[in-house]
């Protein structure tokens, strides 16, 4: 094992990066002017609770700051990168679950199963849960995870997008968008979306498609808000 792969292994180097990042999140947060579309989408939400709320990985990184007072847990991978970001989310207050929402022989190894019980026993407990919606490693196509969730739990699904006007877009597997302060954002969110319990796999695979499409049109209209319509959305 390599120097580098030790040192982002270490506890003590892990919650001082989490801390670190979650303390420039919240300068991100708190120094951007954001608008939300629609306007009423907390109220409705919130009248709702609990809910499920989803977004595209690599656009993730300022979901805690939705749960406002409402206690939320947030899905993160048992990847080592995962405890720097455990460490972040509760360090602001979210509560965390660990798994992944791989597929095939992954999803037992990575902590599928527990997971998906730890999601249902917090949304039966009353608590939002915040996940993303596409498979590791392949970007913007849902999963089929959220949509068994929401079937299982009988909780409404509500699709976000968190854009920042300034941002650096990494050129990797899910195009994460590393905000910056002091700009202007946009969160939109749509929703509520219920999937039936009974639903078989035609119903469900309609349901993951349907989650699909609109969960890349309120990305593509949050990135719409913040650049103009002549900018090209779908590089965030």
């Amino acid at each position: 094992m390599s120097w580098v792969k030790r040192l982002v292994g270490w506890r003590p180097f892990q919650k001082v990066v989490g801390i670190v990042v979650a303390e420039y999140l919240r300068l991100v947060w708190k120094t951007t002017k954001f608008v939300y579309e629609p306007e009423g989408m907390y109220a409705e939400a919130e009248a709702l609770r609990p809910v499920i709320i989803a977004m595209w990985h690599g656009q993730h990184f300022l979901s805690p700051f939705l749960r406002r007072d409402h206690p939320a847990k947030v899905l993160i991978s048992r990847h080592r990168d995962g405890e720097i970001n455990s460490i972040a989310a509760e360090h602001l207050g979210a509560g965390t679950i660990r798994g992944s929402g791989a597929h095939g022989r992954e999803f037992q190894r990575k902590g599928g199963v527990e997971g998906f019980r730890e999601m249902l026993e917090a949304l039966a407990q009353g608590c939002n849960v915040a996940l993303t919606a596409d498979v590791p490693k392949i970007s913007r196509v849902a999963g089929l995870g959220i949509v068994k969730l929401a079937s299982a739990s009988a909780r409404p699904i509500y699709l976000t997008a968190i854009a920042t006007r300034h941002r650096m877009t990494l050129k990797n597997w899910d195009r994460s968008a590393i905000n910056l302060p002091f700009g202007r954002g946009a969160i939109v969110g749509v929703g509520p979306i219920y999937v039936p319990a009974d639903a078989g796999d035609a119903a469900l695979e309609a349901a993951r498609r349907a989650i699909e499409d609109k969960l890349n049109a309120v990305t593509a209209r949050a990135y719409e808000i913040v650049d103009g319509p002549r900018q090209d959305a779908g590089r965030a």
